[in-house]
């Protein structure tokens, strides 16, 4: 038995009986609302109406078994229609669908409810995180004129080994620069497993380190014994309140780190970053999107520049204190993700920094030495081995 089998004005009015009650949605209680509508249903039917409503009221409604399969990294719902996931072999219509676009926008206002955030015709889309570590990103017609969208980013469900990210001789340069605390960025595009590579990497530091995470949403999952996090904090609706990634760095770097990390750079706080990393902070990292790593000194420049400091103190800044760029992609269709580069940074005669191969792994066959492998060998001894 399965909602669809039940009438769905039956449903509403025990979705509405107990709203009014303020009972949860157990077996016990949708059968005393089924009683008092005068419904007569069966054990099985009973209990299938309390798992729609358990879902409509306190989980993603139609979203739920999508949600709980062990593979997938997003769901993505564009109008009452269309419901996408990605399950790691790329993008796939799924069969689920909605009543009409009143359903998708009443779950999308529901879920921004649940993470503190409004979400209405004067505050129409909304990114917040929601327990567990699902993103929420949420937009409401007009805005999106062919219905409400909500896109669902799911946290690893698990730690990864980086041996099972990153085979042979990628794995041991990647523990050779931890165990030299060098001091990198993952880049790479959206869904690429920047993240999960960096947790990876972050297991690997000693466990005598203590590391201090800072990020938008709690997403890094590192097997250490010594993590301490700090999450940012959107303002209230009267704008106060709010904690930047900027405001965490500066905190963090009064929580004796021994590595600072921030879990995505995209704003302001690359300036305090890049001077922590300038001042005895070794070891720091974190991960900024660039489509390859020859984008990685103009995409800091930009946010830096626009943080305040001039072209010439971002790129001495990146000089002093970025060893390597590790840059993972994602094979075309949505295949497997891999590290494709390890990089060092060089500063040109120029006076810019400019970022030159050391490793390459091709999709197929062994790693390639780059021109920049013998600094990198100098900044941690061990990639060799």
């Amino acid at each position: 038995m399965t909602r669809a089998t039940v009438s769905p004005e039956l449903v509403e009015a025990v979705r509405v009986r107990l709203a009014r009650s303020g009972a949860e949605p157990s077996a016990a209680q949708v059968a005393a609302a089924l009683r008092a509508e005068r419904a007569v249903l069966g054990d099985a039917e009973i209990l299938a109406v309390a798992r729609a409503l358990r879902a409509d009221l306190i989980g993603a409604g139609p979203l739920e078994p999508l949600l709980a399969e062990p593979e997938v990294t997003d769901v993505l719902v564009n109008g009452a229609r269309e419901v996408w996931i990605d399950d790691g072999r790329g993008l796939r219509r799924t069969p689920v669908t909605f009543a009409d676009d009143d359903e998708v926008r009443r779950l999308a206002r529901r879920l921004a409810a649940a993470a503190g955030r409004r979400l209405d015709d004067a505050s129409p889309y909304v990114d917040a995180r929601l327990s567990g570590g699902v993103r929420l990103h949420a937009i409401l017609p007009p805005v999106a004129p062919e219905g409400t969208c909500l896109s669902l980013r799911l946290p690893p469900r698990r730690s990864f080994t980086l041996e099972e990210l990153v085979p042979g001789r990628g794995a041991v340069a990647l523990r050779a620069m931890v165990a030299a605390r060098s001091a990198f960025l993952v880049t790479g595009g959206t869904g690429t497993g920047k993240t999960t590579l960096l947790s990876s990497l972050l297991s690997l530091a000693d466990p005598g380190e203590r590391l201090l995470l800072v990020e938008d949403s709690s997403e890094l999952r590192p097997i250490h014994p010594h993590v301490v996090r700090l999450e940012t904090r959107p303002a209230n609706l009267e704008g106060a309140g709010g904690v930047s990634l900027r405001d965490l760095v500066r905190q963090a770097l009064r929580m004796r780190p021994d590595r600072l990390v921030v879990g995505e750079v995209r704003g302001a706080e690359v300036v305090d970053l890049l001077a922590a990393l300038n001042t005895g902070h070794d070891g720091g990292c974190g991960t900024l999107h660039a489509n390859n790593p020859a984008d990685v000194p103009a995409r800091l420049e930009a946010l830096a520049c626009a943080a305040g400091l001039t072209r010439e103190a971002v790129h001495s800044q990146i000089a002093a204190a970025l060893d390597a760029v590790i840059h993972v992609v994602r094979e075309p269709g949505g295949g497997r993700r891999r590290v494709a580069e390890i990089c060092v940074l060089e500063r040109a005669s120029s006076g810019l920094v400019r970022v030159v191969p050391a490793l390459l792994f091709p999709a197929r066959g062994e790693p390639e030495a780059g021109p920049a492998l013998p600094s990198l060998l100098t900044r941690a001894p061990g990639v060799a081995g």
